[in-house]
C-alpha cells in the first residue's frame, strides 16, 4: 500500500503540474514518474523511491512474495514506514 500512496501523489503532482495533458506515464516505477514532474531529488530520495519502488513489485509477483514477506520482519516494516511517511509529507508539500 506505501508504494501507492506515493504513486498516486506523484501521478497527482504530474496532473497539477501539466493540466492540459494530466495523465501521467502508465508506470510505477516512482523515480521515472518523479523525474516527469521535473522534481528535484537528492541521491536520498532517488534512493527512496528506487527503494519503495521494488515493494510494488515484490508483492505483486509470486517469485518474489515469499522472499518479501520473509523480509519483512517488525524492524524492517518500522523502518520503511517511516521512509514512505517522509515521502508522503515531501510530496504533498508540493501539491500545495
Amino acid at each position: 500500500m506505501g508504494h501507492l500512496v506515493i504513486e498516486k501523489l506523484i501521478k497527482g503532482l504530474y496532473a497539477k503540474k501539466n493540466p492540459d495533458n494530466p495523465h501521467a506515464v502508465k508506470k510505477h516505477d516512482l523515480l521515472l514518474l518523479a523525474n516527469n514532474c521535473n522534481l528535484e531529488l537528492d541521491d536520498d530520495k532517488k534512493i527512496q523511491l528506487d527503494l519503495v519502488t521494488t515493494f510494488n513489485i515484490n508483492a505483486r509477483y509470486e517469485d518474489y512474495k515469499k522472499e518479501f514477506y520473509n523480509k519483512c520482519t517488525k524492524e524492517y516494516t518500522d523502518e520503511k514506514l517511516i521512509i514512505i511517511e517522509e515521502l508522503r509529507t515531501w510530496l504533498k508539500t508540493h501539491l500545495i
